[in-house]
C-alpha cells in the first residue's frame, strides 16, 4: 500500500490548524473521513504520528518528522501541476520568495526588475517577513529564496551565499542634539528615544543587544514596520532612528532628516541568500538564485 497524497495533505492541515475539525471544515470532508486517513496513515507507518492535548492537536515525534518530508513532497507534486499549467499559458516557473524589509527596501527593485525582463514568463511570489521567520520558511520548504540580514544556525543544511552590504546610520530630526557631531557610536544615543521597525526585524535585535552589552536603556518610543514610516516619524520629532544610509539619502536630500555615521562595527552589515540546495531548484528559482549572487 501507497501513502495517499490526499492523506498527507490532510495531515499537514490538521498539525497546522491543530484540530482535525477545522481541517474537516477547510477540506470540505466529514471529521469522521478525516480520522479515518490520519488512522489508516499510522497504521501503514506502524506508528503514531500525533496527539490530543488542552492546545490541540499536536505531532508526536514521528509526525513532526512527516510534517516536513510531506511538505516538501507536497510542493513537487503542485509544482508538477503548476509548471504544466504555466506552459500551457505561456508561463515557465514561478519562485516563492521571502526577504527582509532592507533587501526588499534597497536591492531587490532594480534585481527583480532586471530579472523579469530577461525572463518574462517567470513569476516571482514576493513577502517581506523578519530574518528568523525567512529562515523558517525556507528550511521547511516554505519558499525557495530568502534574503536575510543574520543567519541562523539552527538550520545548519541550508545553503548560505553572500548577497550584498549596506551601512546602518543614525537619522535625527533636522536641528537635533546629535547633529552637532560629525558621526557617533551607537551608546552615545541611547540617552535619546527612539523609532525602531517592527519586534523581530534585524536592526530592532541589534539595537536591543547593543544597549544590554552596554547595560543601558534602549527607550524605543514608537516600532513602525516601513522605513517610510520611520522616516516621517523621526521627521516630526518623535525620536531618532538607525536604518541603512541608502535608503535614507532621498529624505536627507529633502532636507527633512539628518544622517549621522555609526562607527559601532555591527553597522556594516552582510546580507546573505539561503537556499535549501541549489541543486533542488527548480529552473526558474536556480536562474533567479544565479541573477540575485551576480548583479
Amino acid at each position: 500500500m501507497r501513502i495517499d497524497p490526499t492523506s498527507l495533505r490532510l495531515f499537514v492541515c490538521v498539525i497546522e490548524q491543530g484540530s482535525i475539525a477545522r481541517a474537516a471544515e477547510l477540506n470540505f470532508i466529514a471529521a469522521s473521513a478525516v480520522s479515518k486517513r490520519i488512522k489508516e496513515l499510522e497504521q501503514l507507518l506502524h506508528t503514531p504520528l500525533m496527539m490530543r492535548t488542552n492546545r490541540g492537536v499536536v505531532a508526536t515525534p514521528a509526525g513532526q518528522a512527516l510534517l516536513q518530508m510531506s511538505r516538501g513532497v507536497l510542493h513537487q507534486l503542485d509544482d508538477i501541476y503548476n509548471q504544466m499549467n504555466e506552459f500551457s499559458h505561456g508561463v515557465r516557473g514561478q519562485v516563492r520568495m521571502v526577504a527582509n524589509i532592507s533587501a526588499i527596501s534597497q536591492f531587490l527593485p532594480k534585481q527583480l526588475r532586471s530579472f523579469l525582463n530577461q525572463n518574462p514568463l517567470v513569476q516571482i511570489h514576493l513577502e517581506e517577513k523578519i530574518s528568523s521567520e525567512i529562515i523558517r520558511a525556507v528550511a521547511e520548504n516554505a519558499a525557495d529564496i530568502g534574503i536575510v540580514t543574520i543567519a541562523s544556525r539552527e538550520y545548519p543544511d541550508l545553503s548560505i551565499y553572500p548577497y550584498k552590504t549596506d551601512r546602518l546610520v543614525v537619522i535625527t530630526p533636522v536641528g537635533h542634539p546629535l547633529g552637532q557631531y560629525k558621526e557617533v557610536k551607537f551608546v552615545d544615543t541611547l540617552g535619546h528615544d527612539y523609532v525602531g521597525l517592527h519586534t523581530g526585524s534585524a536592526i530592532n535585535n541589534q539595537m536591543i543587544n547593543a544597549s544590554t552589552s552596554a547595560n543601558l536603556p534602549l527607550n524605543m518610543r514608537i516600532q513602525v514596520t516601513s522605513y517610510e514610516a520611520l522616516c516621517s516619524m523621526v521627521e516630526s520629532g518623535l525620536g531618532i532612528g538607525l536604518m541603512p544610509i541608502d535608503i535614507a539619502r532621498p529624505y536627507i536630500k529633502a532636507s527633512r532628516i539628518e544622517a549621522l555615521p555609526l562607527l559601532d562595527s555591527w553597522a556594516h552589515r552582510e546580507l546573505k541568500i539561503c537556499v535549501r540546495s541549489s541543486d533542488q531548484l527548480l529552473d526558474a528559482a536556480h536562474h533567479l538564485l544565479t541573477h540575485l549572487r551576480t548583479t
